[in-house]
């Protein structure tokens, strides 16, 4: 359980709002609504103890909670390539830096070797930020008829829009205006990154 999922439990059970935990902490209610987001997870050790006393909790817990890093969902599989059908199993969670935690929302593992030359290979984890729109040029993650999800170099033209591989045995696909909006052909993310677990 996180921070913030404490302290909705206990708004919720005790029927209090950010004013009453910012004056009961010494804080700000701004502060106290960035910990009820999750954008706030380092707490100072005083205003630690403060809370922890409020919520009725062991320090030891509170303070190991605090520390936890932040971890984003390993959901299914993206096909380098063509042809897999979309699959949201959840893998598990990997822990991220504060920073990452801010720039994506999940991982997609890869399957495939079409963007091998972007550095995006077989078996790698891909970090995704979900989004409905990139600029022309950006690697995407792409749903294709609500089955099937790939990650290619989306390039728009006027009349079009190409999947482009990063890879020279793999050909592009290229989709029509008419294919984009009746298949449908979607942006669901914006590639942030794709590391190779060890």
């Amino acid at each position: 359980m996180k921070i913030q999922d404490l302290l909705s439990q206990y708004k919720r059970q005790n029927n209090i709002t950010n004013d009453y935990i910012a004056e009961y902490c010494g804080v700000t209610k701004s502060t106290v609504s960035r910990w009820c987001t999750g954008k706030i997870r380092k707490i100072d050790p005083k205003t630690l103890e403060k809370l922890t006393e409020m919520l009725g909790v062991n320090m030891d817990d509170m303070t190991r909670i605090s520390q936890l890093a932040p971890e984003k969902p390993i959901l299914g599989t993206v096909k380098a390539g063509y042809g897999l059908l979309a699959e949201e199993n959840l893998e598990g969670y990997i822990g991220v830096s504060e920073d990452d935690d801010r720039r994506g929302d999940y991982f997609l593992r890869v399957t495939g070797d079409s963007m091998k030359d972007a550095h995006i290979h077989d078996g790698d984890l891909l970090f995704v930020k979900s989004c409905t729109d990139v600029p022309s040029g950006a690697i995407a993650v792409m749903l294709i008829g609500g089955e099937e999800v790939t990650v290619k170099k989306l390039v728009k033209k006027d009349s079009s829009w190409v999947l482009h591989a990063a890879n020279d045995e793999v050909e592009d696909k290229e989709y029509t205006l008419q294919d984009i909006v009746g298949l449908p052909v979607q942006i669901i993310g914006r590639a942030v990154y794709s590391k190779t677990e060890l």
